[in-house]
């Protein structure tokens, strides 16, 4: 079964968008206009015969290969991977092209519109508006300003889960702190 670019060009031409097919490559090139990126290009990739799908964003984020906070940046993206379906991070370490991808294997299976539609929303959104601006504040400071909303959910979460629970937790911190057994920072 699989996919081919002709169905991929359909769906593309539902959503009244311009793109280039380059069937040479097996692969068809569109873009995007964005807030937090110049040339959001998407390059939709079809691979052994139509039974592997990938769909990404070419040179997302620039000057990595030897920025000075080049392992947090990267560690940032394996965080971003794991807090968010479907998205993958790629570095290439020979030129410093970092890649957002969405990638699966069809098989004996095919990709229906709503699961592209799908795919290249949930592309355009994660990269766009959560990943490219944290990765760009990592890139300033070093930090990883994702790690403090992290720790903000999970409190949220706790406390929504059980209430009081988090009170409880803080008193036994500040007895710990007085008895001199925990941990200085």
């Amino acid at each position: 079964m699989a996919v081919n670019l002709e169905q991929i060009a359909h769906y593309l031409d539902n959503l009244g968008w311009d793109y280039r097919l380059d069937e040479e490559e097996d692969r068809i090139i569109t873009g995007v206009e964005s807030e937090n990126i110049e040339d959001f290009l998407i390059v939709v990739q079809l691979d052994e015969e139509g039974k592997f799908f990938r769909l990404f964003a070419p040179q997302v984020l620039a000057g990595v290969q030897d920025h000075p906070h080049k392992v947090a940046i990267l560690q940032t993206m394996l965080a971003i991977s794991w807090e968010t379906k479907m998205l993958q991070w790629e570095y290439d370490p020979s030129d410093g092209e970092i890649r957002a991808i969405i990638e699966f294997p069809l098989e004996d299976s095919t990709l229906t519109e709503k699961q592209f539609n799908r795919c290249l929303s949930g592309l355009i959104q994660l990269v766009d508006s959560v990943a490219l601006p944290r990765l760009q504040a990592v890139m300033e400071t070093g930090q990883d300003p994702g790690n403090v909303e992290l720790g903000e959910r999970i409190l949220l979460s706790i406390q929504e889960q059980a209430p009081g629970l988090l009170e409880l937790l803080e008193k036994a911190m500040e007895a710990r702190k007085k008895r001199g057994s925990f941990p200085s920072e």
